[in-house]
């Protein structure tokens, strides 16, 4: 048992002082009974899980700022240049890529992360000898880097909805859905070889990408389904024009959506079709600092709220990891669009409380993750932040939050704990030096040809 002494913590039923918390052998709180705490700090929250992101993207961060051939650069020219950058890739290089970008996601205050992997084969297609090499080298990274693993193995089979074959940087994406299924109960043994919060969902890539017939056939089972949807004005016209339906229109129409589905990025929906799929109990999956990089558009944050929608955010390319960042970016990006301040705020919370309870209570829900709170029996995933800096004097309650969020970045994060394995400690991750090494020497290598 590990006993936490916190000074100040954000608990279920609201802000509470001086609070000595446990964490079980098994992973997940407990009462500390009378015994002394083994460590001090100054404010304790639930560290939420970063619901979607590309691990090997992250390789990639500074690498697309140049304007390419066309008059507007945009999501299409970029993922050009990803497809391009994807063909050097090999097996040692995505597990040191993915410890790396795991390992900064704990440092930011993240406990988990649903990895939306569909980097499955050789350049050309063809399958390594074990389909799901690739799945294991991300399971591995989890291993080494101590972060919740909720592996989403992609399904994608088409280049566009019209059914036209992938394209040259497509190919070590494609599967048959009697391929993906192998892919699956390979993958499933990597999860679990992890520890027991582990957790396996799928991933339909997009509408664009999974036929009608597939999609919903790869949708049973019990664990949770992530899909890419209404990211940009090109999809939603492609979609319409060969089905007469707007993507959401689409997926509320054919889709059995609930809780266990979360719909990536939402950033082109109309009014309508906002308040409908909020009310589907599905979780909008949210990217901002992705999104913006990529110009894809704003997520109406306040009319999902209205209407009960669950939210979370991940960091998807990974150009930039950071809780605080994309929580600022969610909010400033409502402020820009509606000239208006504290946008996200309610009556009883503040600007950053609202985004960061939401965060938390829709990660949890999207990765199927018993966390997201501080409670006896939730798993023991948990960012301590440091209220030393002067930026933190005389903050209390919600304050606290909106200074971390709208004045400081991920500098205050000191300590943070996934179902109980002290991962970060005084602001560095425990195995930062070896990580950051293998990533340095892949870089060496890629840096020819990239």
């Amino acid at each position: 048992m590990t006993v936490i002494a916190a000074r100040n913590a954000l608990m279920p039923s609201g802000w509470v002082a001086d609070i000595t918390i446990a964490i079980g052998t098994d992973g997940r709180l407990c009462d500390p009974g009378d015994r002394p705490a083994d460590r001090q700090v100054d404010l304790l929250l639930p560290a939420p899980a970063n619901l979607h992101s590309h691990a090997f993207q992250r390789a990639m961060a500074g690498l697309s700022e140049r304007r390419g051939a066309s008059e507007q650069d945009s999501f299409w020219t970029w993922r050009t240049l990803m497809y391009r950058f994807l063909d050097h890739l090999k097996p040692d290089d995505v597990q040191a890529i993915a410890a790396l970008v795991q390992m900064e996601m704990l440092e930011a205050g993240y406990a988990a992360v649903g990895e939306f992997h569909y980097l499955h084969h050789q350049p050309d297609g063809t399958a390594y000898d074990r389909l799901a090499e690739m799945s294991d080298r991300v399971c591995a990274a989890a291993a080494e880097t101590g972060i919740g693993m909720t592996l989403l193995p992609v399904l994608y089979q088409t280049g566009g909805l019209d059914g036209r074959p992938l394209g040259p940087g497509q190919q070590r994406f494609g599967t048959s859905s009697d391929r993906f299924a192998t892919l699956l109960d390979q993958a499933s043994a990597a999860v679990d070889a992890l520890p027991s919060d582990a957790t396996l969902g799928v991933a339909p890539h997009s509408l664009r990408a999974v036929p009608a017939d597939a999609l919903v056939g790869a949708t049973g089972g019990t664990g949770p389904i992530h899909m890419h949807l209404a990211e940009q004005v090109k999809e939603v016209e492609e979609v319409r024009a060969i089905t007469g339906a707007r993507p959401v229109e689409w997926a509320l129409e054919h889709l059995d959506l609930d809780r266990r589905w979360c719909m990536i990025h939402c950033t082109q929906m109309t009014q309508a079709e906002t308040e409908a799929l909020a009310r589907s109990g599905a979780v909008a999956g949210l990217c901002p600092i992705t999104e913006a990089s990529l110009g894809d558009g704003i997520f109406d944050g306040r009319r999902w709220l209205d209407h009960g929608g669950a939210l979370g955010v991940g960091s998807d390319s990974n150009i930039r990891i950071s809780l605080a960042e994309e929580m600022r970016q969610l909010e400033y990006s409502q402020r820009l669009r509606d000239r208006a301040r504290a946008v996200m705020a309610c009556e009883d919370r503040s600007t950053a409380r609202l985004i960061f309870d939401a965060v938390c209570a829709g990660g949890a829900q999207a990765l199927q993750r018993d966390g997201g709170r501080i409670e006896s029996g939730a798993w023991a995933d948990l960012v301590a932040l440091d209220l030393s800096g002067p930026d933190m004097a005389a903050r209390y309650g919600d304050t606290l939050l909106d200074t971390w969020v709208f004045a400081c970045d991920d500098r205050l994060v000191r300590d943070v704990w996934s179902a109980g394995r002290h991962m970060v400690q005084d602001g560095r991750h425990i195995y930062r030096n070896r990580i950051t090494s293998a990533y340095r020497s892949v870089m060496a290598r890629l840096g020819d040809v990239i």
